[in-house]
C-alpha cells in the first residue's frame, strides 16, 4: 500500500487538451502501477493525481514535461498529495 508520501498531484500547462493527453496519462500510469486520476481543467490545463512507488511516481512526473506526441508542454507544477486514490487510474470528465 502506497504511503502519502508517495502521492503527488501535477497540473500541467501548454497545449496539453484536444491531444489525448488524459488518455496517454492513463495508459502510462496503469503501466507504471500508479494510481489516480487525470481531468482537463476549464483553464486549458489537466492537472492528474499519482499515488505509488515513489519511482513510478517520479517517472509519471517525468512523463508528464513530455506527453504524448502531440502535447506541447509548457509548465509542470507539482505539489506533495495527501490523498490516496482508490485502486487503478480514473479519467475524470
Amino acid at each position: 500500500m502506497s504511503s502519502p508520501a508517495g502521492a503527488v498531484q501535477v497540473w500541467i500547462s501548454g497545449r496539453v487538451q484536444g491531444v489525448g493527453y488524459r488518455a496517454a496519462t492513463r495508459r502510462q500510469a496503469l503501466a507504471l502501477g500508479v494510481k489516480g486520476w487525470v481531468k482537463n481543467l476549464p483553464d486549458g490545463r489537466v492537472t492528474a493525481v499519482f499515488a505509488g512507488e515513489p519511482v513510478a511516481v517520479q517517472k509519471m512526473v517525468d512523463w508528464c514535461h513530455r506527453g504524448p506526441a502531440l502535447a506541447q508542454v509548457t509548465q509542470v507544477v507539482v505539489e506533495p498529495c495527501n490523498a490516496i486514490p482508490d485502486e487503478g487510474f480514473t479519467i475524470i470528465s
